[in-house]
């Protein structure tokens, strides 16, 4: 619970980089994050516990609307457990492909080559399921957060880059609905399932699809001019 205290600002200290070397360390985390890939396929061997909960301590420093920190992590490792989550989700998603979703989205998801099938849920070793929290409870009222996706969605970012960082493959699924996931894991009412993320070392046989990535001018200006066009 996050208390309500006034503003007490305290110094912040933290060494600047010459540009060159800062310049050397951008480029090296842009190369390594150009090879993150969602995976689909995992290898059984189980992962560290504490690299995912080092991630999660990094999804942790996220920034948040009026530092409430809106946010929960559940970490599965329990095989039962991960069974009957990827049960319900398989449920939902059957429905989804079946019946719920318009042609439109069905076109869009093409090129992924995604079905209502999930078997990473089960074969990854590791599962970290994101909740937000839009309100809680204190002293018998309720009281609410603000920002609350914004802040949820950038500590996810946090955490994809932490686990990536780490070495290991990734999954993000949103099973629609998600309700079930809050059921099964116990959350409380003030909870809601965000996104279910499968965490493991990609499998020797993994593949991913062969997908463009938008330019950087196609996705930033730099006042008011496609980045990289020269004036």
């Amino acid at each position: 619970m996050i208390d309500a205290a006034p503003h007490r600002p305290e110094a912040y200290r933290r060494e600047r980089l010459d540009a060159a070397d800062a310049l050397r360390r951008s480029h090296a985390f842009l190369e390594l994050m150009r090879t993150r890939r969602s995976i689909r396929s995992f290898a059984p061997e189980p992962v560290p516990l504490e690299l995912v909960l080092d991630a999660v301590r990094v999804a942790g420093s996220a920034p948040s609307g009026a530092n409430q920190q809106p946010w929960r992590f559940e970490v599965v490792t329990d095989p039962g457990l991960k069974r009957r989550l990827r049960a319900a989700a398989e449920r939902e998603e059957r429905l989804l492909y079946e019946r719920r979703a318009g042609p439109e989205y069905l076109r869009a998801i093409r090129p992924i080559g995604t079905d209502w099938s999930k078997p990473h849920i089960t074969e990854a070793p590791c599962l970290v399921v994101a909740f937000e929290q839009p309100w809680r409870e204190e002293d018998g009222d309720r009281h609410k957060h603000y920002y609350v996706r914004e802040s949820v969605g950038i500590a996810v970012g946090f955490l994809l880059c932490a686990l990536h960082n780490s070495g290991l493959g990734t999954l993000t699924h949103a099973p629609s609905p998600m309700g079930f996931l809050r059921e099964l894991l116990g959350r409380p009412e003030h909870e809601r399932p965000f996104l279910l993320i499968a965490v493991g070392y990609p499998a020797e046989e993994a593949t991913v699809p062969s997908l463009p990535r938008k330019s950087l001018a196609e996705i930033a200006n730099v006042d008011g001019r496609p980045a990289g066009e020269r004036r």
